[in-house]
């Protein structure tokens, strides 16, 4: 910006520089603050360039080397070189078309030999490629290329579809996988629990059967030493039918409405008492092989 007072001075605001003509031609630089001009000699003010930084958007359509079009925004931020005003003032008419056209030759130069992937991965180099050039060019016109900045890939919309769908399909199989091994794990550790679960139930029958003997031994010696002339197969006939008269009694005191039918009379009671302590033999005899 620039406040001019009559034709003899003006006064430049910070961050701007004046371009001063005499005659028509270039006579010097005018830096910010208040300055005067001899109108007598030819000299004003022929225009103000700022110093700030610019920031130019450039969309650019391109192909990649897989045959997919994407565009590309890239944000390129450029300054006037305050020592070379003159130049960007007198050389180009329009400097964003002239970024412009270097960024769509360069870019278009680039992506058709990359795939859509590496363009993903390497967008830097892109723009690294962008900023090199135009440094390059665009500094013999007193612009300096502050940063370039690939700020958007845009594939083709039914490129984007398919991407998802690829992506969506590999999580469903890596899910897959991970839900095969969860049950593969949790169908080892159920027949492990099992095997342990039958393991302690095997051995708990089996101190159950030992308890069972040792309590019967122990009746059969007390009973024998109590009451004499008792030799030990009868009271164990006697402790056998008690068992047997007490499970009968447990089966009619059941809630379950379930019928069992039992052999019973005096014969029958006998081949209990002996199919019973037949059993409690076996059981005893297979606890001492153990």
């Amino acid at each position: 910006m620039v406040n001019t007072f009559f034709v003899f001075c003006a006064c430049i605001d910070q961050a701007s520089v004046g371009v001063v003509e005499q005659w028509g031609r270039f006579l010097r630089l005018a830096g910010p603050g208040l300055n005067f001009f001899n109108p007598f000699a030819g000299q004003c003010l022929a225009g103000v360039l700022s110093t700030r930084i610019s920031s130019l958007d450039v969309r650019v359509e391109t192909k990649t080397k897989d045959n997919v079009f994407v565009q590309l925004v890239c944000s390129i931020q450029y300054r006037i070189i305050k020592e070379n005003a003159d130049d960007a003032f007198y050389e180009l008419q329009n400097p964003q078309e002239q970024i412009q056209a270097y960024v769509f030759d360069v870019v278009r130069a680039h992506v058709p030999r990359m795939t859509l992937d590496e363009l993903f991965e390497q967008k830097g180099d892109v723009a690294k490629a962008v900023l090199e050039e135009l440094e390059k060019v665009m500094g013999g016109y007193g612009y300096n290329i502050e940063q370039i900045l690939m700020v958007d890939i845009i594939p083709d919309a039914s490129v984007r579809r398919a991407m998802n769908e690829i992506n969506t399909a590999q999580r469903l199989q890596l899910a897959s996988v991970y839900k095969g091994e969860a049950e593969k794990v949790l169908m080892v550790k159920k027949a492990e629990a099992e095997a342990e679960a039958k393991y302690l139930s095997g051995v708990g029958v089996a101190k159950q059967r030992q308890a069972i003997t040792d309590g019967l031994r122990e009746n059969i010696v007390n009973f024998s030493n109590t009451v004499s002339g008792t030799s030990a197969k009868e009271v164990m006939d006697l402790i056998m039918v008690t068992q047997y008269f007490d499970t009968i009694k447990e089966l009619g005191n059941s809630s379950k409405n379930t019928t069992v039918f039992i052999p019973h009379g005096p014969g029958h009671v006998r081949d209990v008492t002996d199919q019973i302590r037949n059993g409690m033999m076996e059981a005893s005899s297979n606890l001492v092989g153990n």
